[in-house]
């Protein structure tokens, strides 16, 4: 799997992928969240490509305080190949090098199978409790 920065031909690819892989929300709007990543570090999105087909994402970013990873999807047919962890860890290293200290990601907790994932990869729960309130509605 190559990975590289997301373009803009690979928009319909990546909502597929996110849709195949259950992170896509009625209250969300994926292109709208697409076009917002756009704007603040594009560097950051990353897609991870076979034979220039989308196979995974990673939407990641660096705040100054702490690094974010957002809509990490492997396509199932790929599944347990490592990809997930080869995407990871290309997070981490371009959060390293901009002098991120601590990387932070949200995963539903119903969601076992990808905890487990993220765990083995060396990912802790933090003892705090995710709060959110929504500034403006993607109807």
């Amino acid at each position: 799997m190559e990975i590289r920065s997301y373009q803009p031909a690979d928009e319909t690819a990546v909502i597929a992928l996110w849709e195949t892989c259950g992170l896509t929300r009625p209250w969300n709007d994926p292109r709208k969240d697409i076009a917002r990543k756009l704007t603040a570090q594009p560097e950051l999105f990353l897609v991870g490509v076979e034979q220039d087909n989308v196979i995974a994402t990673a939407m990641v970013g660096f705040d100054g305080h702490r690094g974010w990873v957002y809509y990490v999807a492997v396509d199932p047919d790929y599944q347990r190949l490592s990809y997930g962890k080869q995407l990871m860890r290309e997070a981490e290293q371009l959060l390293i090098e901009r002098g991120c200290p601590k990387i932070n990601l949200l995963v539903r907790s119903s969601n076992a199978q990808v905890i487990q994932f993220y765990k083995e990869l060396g990912y802790t729960p933090d003892d705090v409790v995710s709060l959110g309130r929504r500034l403006i509605a993607d109807e």
